[in-house]
């Protein structure tokens, strides 16, 4: 019997997009994370539509939130999620600007990271519909390390406004 002692760690990602056909450059991106190497995906969210952040004029973004098992440790995962965004295209001109594919580590674990160039939990995600909806879809009973239940925190952004599509 092949014993490993690989550790196989659950993360939640945020995908969004809103240039581009954004609805396919989620999907791919499912795809592309599915393969990437020690990693799965265990389930995604259905697709949102909101508003670009801050009423910026821009096209309505399309997101979603994945499950994903793998043995990347979280830079690792960040460093592989940042390369599938730039194969998508995406060019960083400013803050909250258009992107074709836009992807976050939410949660990594129970790990709480706060470093140059991660935070884990994502330091916004509890303020934003877009990212707390799909993820309670997903797992409900899903608890924000520092910030508590998921379902307190969707009805604290209840104001925001997004629509499910009604395709995943």
């Amino acid at each position: 019997m092949l014993q490993t002692d690989t550790q196989y760690n659950i993360a939640y990602l945020a995908l969004g997009s809103n240039l581009d056909h954004p609805c396919e450059q989620i999907r791919s991106a499912f795809l592309e994370i599915d393969a990437l190497p020690g990693t799965s995906l265990i389930q995604h969210s259905s697709l949102y539509k909101s508003a670009a952040i801050a009423q910026q004029k821009q096209p309505d973004y399309i997101n979603a939130v994945a499950k994903i098992t793998t043995v990347l440790t979280p830079l690792e995962l960040l460093d592989t999620l940042l390369s599938i965004e730039l194969q998508h295209g995406r060019v960083r001109e400013y803050r909250n600007a258009p992107r074709t594919l836009d992807l976050d580590i939410l949660l990594y674990g129970a790990l709480q990271i706060n470093s140059k160039h991660l935070t884990i939990p994502h330091p916004r995600m509890i303020q934003r519909a877009f990212v707390l909806q799909p993820l309670m879809e997903i797992s409900p009973d899903c608890c924000i390390p520092g910030h508590g239940k998921i379902s307190q925190l969707v009805a604290a952004c209840s104001n925001q406004t997004i629509s499910r599509l009604n395709y995943s």
